[in-house]
């Protein structure tokens, strides 16, 4: 048995981009020099963070977002889905460049392709980390992704209150600062991500990336395959556990992988063990590519199917 942790303000503080998502559908993605003719553009509220805020105010988590967006209506779409889904935007920061954009087509199996303009992302600083030092304290789990400056990432690491759990999803893939990897617990990565990582050191098979991202330093490492669910590597405990994923129909995939991060983030702060936590967060992820958008798919706790 887990013990139940103290109550704090938030049970999870987010650290990351918002971005409008600017959503075209294909029937196939276009090769280079090629144009193709897609659907009517549909603009969502997304980008890593925000979708994980919304994701876990959705579950149900006390949920705080740290985040800059630009004073313009892509801003102002971003902070209404952030209050409308009850999360705590005092942390967001309004001003500095436009609101970041990503630009993301959708093709009839429901993947999908993504290029973003950071915008205001990355002028998310760590001066504006060491700032929000009140919201750190406050918060038993901190996530992260890198769609904001790598400097601004190591800080979020480096200001963590003693006993707050970092959770990082290393997307888009980059080198990651000196003592970043340590303090994850988990480092969460889907096959594109772990590969990027380790180079010509990435084994043949899920479990063989853990072992070989464990070994860069992070405490636990989560490795998400899609449909065929997760892959748990915890350095305290030894070996893998392989979580199965549930059989949906999907639609489109976008946020789902931010969603799934979210309700890891959430139930590990909760107390429940990584696999466990996992095995939840797999559900939620698969709820997610079952209706179309990002904050639009995510399901609240009633909507996830129990095991």
């Amino acid at each position: 048995m887990h013990e139940d942790p103290a109550p704090l303000p938030y049970d999870l503080l987010v650290v990351g981009s918002a971005n409008a998502d600017l959503v075209v559908g294909v029937e196939r993605r276009p090769a280079p020099g090629e144009t193709v003719l897609g659907s009517d553009l549909v603009v969502h509220p997304g980008g890593k963070g925000a979708n994980q805020a919304v994701a876990a105010a959705r579950l149900g988590a006390r949920t705080a977002l740290l985040a800059r967006v630009g004073d313009d209506a892509h801003g102002r779409l971003l902070l209404d889905s952030q209050r409308e889904a009850g999360v705590d935007t005092g942390g967001i920061l309004v001003g500095g460049a436009p609101t970041g954009v990503a630009l993301i087509t959708v093709d009839p199996s429901g993947d999908n392709s993504i290029v973003v303009s950071p915008g205001a992302n990355a002028r998310l600083t760590p001066e504006d980390i060491r700032a929000a030092a009140p919201l750190f304290a406050a918060a038993r789990v901190v996530s992260v992704q890198l769609e904001i400056p790598l400097a601004t990432v190591a800080e979020t690491a480096r200001v963590l209150a003693p006993g707050t759990r970092l959770v990082l999803n290393p997307s888009p893939p980059a080198p990651l600062p000196d003592g970043v990897l340590a303090a994850c617990d988990p480092l969460v990565v889907n096959e594109h991500e772990a590969r990027s990582i380790l180079g010509e050191a990435a084994g043949p098979a899920p479990q063989d990336w853990a072992a070989a991202l464990l070994a860069q330093g992070p405490r636990s490492v989560v490795v998400t395959l899609g449909a065929e669910g997760a892959l748990v590597a915890d350095s305290r405990t030894g070996g893998h556990v392989r979580v199965p994923s549930p059989k949906v129909h999907a639609v489109d995939t976008t946020g789902a992988g931010d969603a799934f991060t979210a309700a890891l983030a959430w139930r590990l702060g909760l107390g429940e063990p990584l696999a466990e936590a996992t095995a939840f967060a797999v559900r939620v992820g698969a709820a997610a590519v079952t209706r179309e958008g990002a904050q639009a798919s995510f399901p609240t706790a009633g909507e996830v199917a129990a095991p």
